[in-house]
């Protein structure tokens, strides 16, 4: 994670006016992923899958579909922590365009750092707010939230509440996330960790 970054809580709203919202023909294709990706991990099931609140989808459905799919399979990896999600959601050569400083490029990056980070917060959840399709882009909005009850380091949590948001931005290919832009509110989750003073 990048720990100076702040977002904006409303990334996606100069997009979506610009956008078709989700087409009644769309439904049963997403419907249909949800029901196929609960079987591409062995952990998991397809009541851990995150459900989009909010979906825009610009072109045709079923180009959108593959690429939905990979997002809501990556967010399940975020939102469960089983890595069979994010091998089956990132491309063999998934490339980290805004790597932190000290996390390995690749399919290992994001499987360490959940990894890491379920320490400090076992319960830890991800749900995806927005979702957004454009040509070959996919952008999410995901809502986490958990409690500090683990350990972040030398710090010991004491079941303090995080509660904070991240964008990302997928470019898909050959319905795997290829590469991936992203920005957290560290800002927040420093401060709910007890690391910066609000």
């Amino acid at each position: 994670m990048n720990h100076n970054s702040r977002m904006d809580s409303t990334p996606f709203s100069p997009f979506l006016g610009a956008l078709t919202m989700l087409k009644p023909s769309l439904i049963p294709c997403v419907a249909s992923l949800v029901v196929s990706v609960g079987g591409l991990a062995s952990t998991a099931t397809a009541s851990d899958l995150p459900v989009a609140r909010h979906m825009a989808v610009s072109g045709d459905a079923t180009v959108a579909t593959p690429m939905i799919q990979a997002a809501l399979t990556y967010a399940a990896f975020w939102n469960t922590g089983d890595g069979a999600f994010a091998h089956r959601a990132l491309a063999a050569d998934f490339t980290d365009r805004t790597l932190p400083s000290g996390r390995p490029q690749g399919v290992v990056g994001p499987l360490q750092a959940s990894k890491a980070f379920r320490l400090a917060v076992p319960d830890l959840n991800a749900e995806v707010e927005d979702l957004v399709v454009a040509g070959d882009r996919v952008s999410v909005r995901l809502h986490f939230r958990g409690h500090f009850t683990g350990q972040f380091g030398a710090l010991q949590g004491a079941g303090q509440t995080v509660d904070f948001q991240a964008f990302d931005l997928y470019r898909i290919a050959d319905g795997r996330i290829a590469e991936n832009w992203h920005l957290e509110d560290n800002l927040s989750l420093m401060q709910q960790l007890g690391l910066v003073k609000r």
